[in-house]
C-alpha cells in the first residue's frame, strides 16, 4: 500500500457539490492507494504507522518541533482513495494503472484502513470510493511524506 500524507490545517473532499468528508486541524489528508498484493495485514499495518506518525508540530512550534502524532494530539485524518498513486509514466506520455488494485480489490483494503484507524481511537473522515471527488486543503508546511507498506 501506498500513501501520501500532508499535513493540514484543513481539508475537505466533495462529490456533485456536497461535502462528504472534512477536517479542521492539526491533521492529516492521506491518499491512499493500493496494489495487487495488498492484504487487509498490510491495511492494518498502514492504519498503525499513520496513527503514530510523528508528523505534528506540538504548541504551534515550528518546522524543527514535529514530534507528535494524531494519535498524541487526537488529531483528525481525511482518508481518500487515489488508484493513481499506482501509475506508471516511465515510458511514453500517457500512464499506465497495471499496478494498481481493481476497485473490487481496493475499496475493502481502503475500507480497512479506515476500520483498524478507528479502532486505535482516531476521528476519520473519508472521500467517497469510485467517485469524481474534489480535495481542498491547506497543507501546513508545506509538509508531505510519502509512506509505502
Amino acid at each position: 500500500m501506498r500513501a501520501v500524507v500532508q499535513r493540514v490545517t484543513e481539508a475537505r473532499v466533495t462529490v456533485a457539490g456536497e461535502t462528504v468528508g472534512a477536517i479542521e486541524g492539526p491533521g492529516l489528508c492521506v491518499l491512499v492507494g493500493v496494489t495487487h498484493e495488498d492484504t487487509p495485514a498490510k491495511a492494518a499495518q498502514l492504519a498503525r504507522k499513520l496513527w503514530t506518525l510523528r508528523l505534528l508540530e506540538p504548541d504551534g512550534a515550528r518546522a524543527d518541533g514535529v514530534e507528535r502524532s494524531c494519535s498524541d494530539l487526537g488529531a483528525p485524518l481525511l482518508v481518500i482513495s487515489q488508484f493513481t498513486l499506482y501509475g506508471d509514466a516511465r515510458k511514453g506520455r500517457r500512464p499506465t494503472w497495471n499496478a494498481a488494485a481493481p476497485g473490487p480489490v481496493a475499496e475493502p483494503l481502503v475500507d480497512e484502513v479506515v476500520a483498524q484507524l478507528r479502532a486505535l481511537g482516531a476521528k476519520v473522515e473519508t472521500g467517497r470510493f469510485g467517485a469524481d471527488m474534489r480535495v481542498a486543503l491547506v497543507n501546513d508546511g508545506p509538509f508531505t511524506v510519502l509512506v509505502e507498506v
